[in-house]
């Protein structure tokens, strides 16, 4: 399982990365974001970051990048992080990232999911997931929670992520 670490902010850049100096395959990106107290953070979207429902982002945008933090990234300033999801943050709809255990709560005990019957679950590529989600590292995509801890909700989808 990994060990996800997040980053919020506003998306301050987005530039071509050279993943060698003579990379001409633009598959590579960097998005630069500041948070509210001015920290700054650049993430590597690659061809295997995972957006959530697919949506375009662009400067100015309210993000959230997901990485590894156990995964080695070089010691420079701003820091530079490898991004395994990135969520556009939106005021109709809760993400959630985390491993999760065999009871469907998360790794960090702050969400608890209740599967029902129309709950979509598919992989990143969004081909339908047909297995237990349980034990995996998930997207999860949910509404309304209850304010217990953990919290609990039924959530509209669940993406698995195959890492």
């Amino acid at each position: 399982m990994i060990n996800f670490h997040s980053f919020s902010g506003v998306v301050t850049g987005i530039h071509d990365f050279l993943i060698t100096p003579d990379d001409q395959t633009g598959c590579y990106q960097l998005l630069s974001v500041q948070d509210g107290a001015n920290s700054i953070v650049n993430f590597v979207v690659s061809p295997s970051t995972y957006i959530v429902e697919r949506d375009r982002i662009s400067v100015g945008d309210w993000i959230t990048g997901y990485y590894d933090a156990n995964a080695p990234v070089p010691l420079i300033y701003p820091p530079q992080y490898r991004a395994l999801v990135i969520v556009r943050e939106s005021p109709v709809r809760n993400v959630k990232v985390d491993a999760f255990d065999s009871h469907l709560v998360s790794q960090d005990k702050s969400l608890k999911l209740h599967l029902a019957p129309c709950t979509k679950r598919s992989l990143t590529n969004g081909l339908a997931f047909t297995k237990s989600p349980a034990n995996r590292d998930l997207v999860v995509i949910y509404g309304p929670s209850t304010k217990s801890i953990p919290a609990q909700t039924t959530p509209f989808e669940v993406i698995v992520l195959c890492l």
